[in-house]
């Protein structure tokens, strides 16, 4: 049984169709959705979005960098933070913001808590995109 899913980010929808599953990273871990899920609302964290338009037939992968789940009896959306298509990731760049945001948390400057928790942020979207662009040319 299919429904249908909406994936937004700030920038561009990515994704807009009918699904049988998907997984994402929820706050508490990984969260498999199917038809008739119950509602919620849940946090994403960095990480993949796997979308099944049939169970077991292909999976189309996306990159979320955050943002918010709402299942809800007629439909599911993702509302991310920043989002992109798997094989739009670069290595390149995304190694070069993991370096920089590590050279910031290392760096000898007294960080304020929200400069902090900003390059942490920054640190983990840049790490869950180097996994999924290296998972997806492996």
């Amino acid at each position: 049984m299919k429904y249908p899913l909406r994936v937004v980010s700030v920038e561009r929808s990515l994704y807009e169709g009918e699904v049988e599953f998907i997984i994402a990273n929820g706050a508490d871990g990984e969260l498999g959705v199917m038809a008739r899920h119950a509602p919620l609302m849940t946090v994403l964290k960095p990480g993949p979005l796997r979308i099944q338009e049939t169970m077991g037939g292909s999976e189309e992968l996306l990159f979320v960098g955050g943002g918010f789940l709402e299942v809800l009896p007629e439909r599911v959306t993702v509302l991310a933070d920043v989002a992109e298509h798997a094989d739009e990731i670069s290595l390149e760049r995304a190694e070069e913001a993991r370096r920089r945001a590590q050279e910031m948390l290392a760096g000898t400057r007294t960080l304020t808590p929200a400069e902090e928790v900003e390059f942490q942020t920054a640190l983990a979207i840049a790490e869950a995109r180097l996994r999924l662009a290296r998972l997806r040319r492996s």
